[in-house]
């Protein structure tokens, strides 16, 4: 498929959304993009796939694990062998912690290795307090996978329900023989829409139920609900693409589908929370979704006006993974900035994610949010730059 510049500028005002949602921003601020923000990783996800592989399983299973695993994998290890020299260079400390008041300690060599294995067997394990977002590649990689294999299934089921009313059809000369072609000639001509239809309420009765009963899919670190929904947010995504040519982008609907979100971040908050009530599962899909149309808008707004917004936009969205990897980190220079401004003990600078003081008075959110950004984006554009210079004098 060629680069598609729209849905990079979608992915680059979602990564951007979380930072900014991670940095302590105002609190109606923050209850507003969290209605949207991680689901619209799921749909432009969703967005890519392609029926193809429902004969190639292995390609889209080898291409999910190199682009979500691995990465995974490395950077969590990364962090884990880096987490007690944090707490030698004062990064991390036991007295300052979170907003709840929760703190991380040293890992003793038990438990660095426990992690090890639970970073490999089940994509968890990862340091809390400096890859707090981890849990995404998890969630995507689960996600595109149970959306493939519900696809492949869905897709039986439809082909033999197809296959029926044909049988149906030649035995029988009444008039069910037009109510069973009618259906036929549905199924037909949208196939691909109806099975993922059907995957997407195969989700969401899933996750309604495990949302309603407390349950936990075991094998799956805090339970799945996640899985679940990024599955469905998937889906919606891969729908989105069948109906996209179809659909018209205007200002007042980009002004409606805010409207409708920021009503309920207002009276009936929800958010990708691993701990989601049913009545916070029942609250996300509509937000989500009108999220993602009023950034999708907004993106095919600024995708007509090139400039550098517009590139900067495209180059953040097509390098989100730096960005989910070292925003956390990288909020630590604003953090030395904080406690010289407020003459604050060096220790907070532990805080996770960032200082939590008067942060819902003064403006060092916006700092945070650059920074976030900005320096993760910064270093990986240096290296691209670079190592062709390097590669070459190697190579020499």
């Amino acid at each position: 498929m060629p680069h598609n510049t729209v849905i990079s500028i979608c992915k680059a005002l979602a990564i951007i959304l979380m930072v900014i949602g991670h940095a302590d921003c105002p609190d109606a601020l923050g209850a507003f993009l969290y209605e949207f923000h991680m689901p619209l990783f799921f749909i432009t996800a969703g967005y890519f796939f392609s029926v193809r592989y429902i004969n190639d399983e292995a390609t889209f299973v080898k291409k999910r694990f190199k682009g979500l695993y691995l990465p995974f994998v490395t950077w969590s290890v990364f962090f884990l062998i880096l987490h007690n020299t944090m707490f030698d260079i004062g990064i991390l400390n036991e007295q300052y912690g979170n907003w709840t008041g929760g703190v991380t300690h040293p890992y003793s060599p038990h438990r660095i290795q426990q992690n090890l294995w639970t970073i490999f067997t089940a994509m968890g394990g990862y340091d809390e307090f400096l890859c707090g977002a981890f849990w995404f590649f998890r969630g995507l990689l689960v996600a595109s996978i149970g959306f493939l294999v519900c696809y492949k299934i869905s897709n039986r089921i439809i082909g033999w329900t197809d296959s029926t009313l044909q049988q149906h059809t030649a035995g029988n000369t009444t008039d069910n023989t037009t109510w069973s072609s009618r259906i036929r000639l549905v199924i037909c001509n949208h196939r691909t829409v109806i099975t993922t239809l059907l995957v997407c309420l195969i989700a969401l009765l899933l996750a309604g139920w495990k949302a309603y009963e407390g349950l936990r899919i075991i094998t799956l670190v805090q339970g799945g609900y996640r899985e679940l929904m990024g599955m469905f947010f998937f889906g919606c995504g891969f729908l989105f693409r069948q109906w996209e040519g179809h659909y018209k982008a205007t200002w007042w609907s980009t002004l409606v589908f805010g409207v409708v979100v920021w009503l309920f971040s207002h009276y009936l908050t929800a958010n990708m929370n691993w701990r989601s009530t049913y009545t916070q599962f029942l609250s996300l899909p509509i937000p989500a979704f009108c999220g993602f149309l009023m950034t999708y808008n907004i993106a095919r707004w600024l995708d007509r006006h090139p400039g550098r917004i517009q590139r900067f936009l495209v180059y953040c969205g097509d390098h989100t993974l730096p960005i989910f990897v070292f925003h956390i980190i990288s909020y630590k220079v604003v953090s030395l900035l904080k406690i010289a401004y407020y003459d604050l003990d060096f220790a907070q600078i532990g805080c996770h994610m960032v200082i939590h003081y008067n942060a819902k008075e003064d403006y060092f959110w916006i700092l945070y949010a650059i920074a976030g950004v900005g320096i993760p984006l910064g270093w990986t554009w240096c290296y691209h730059k670079l190592k062709p210079v390097l590669d070459g004098y190697i190579n020499r």
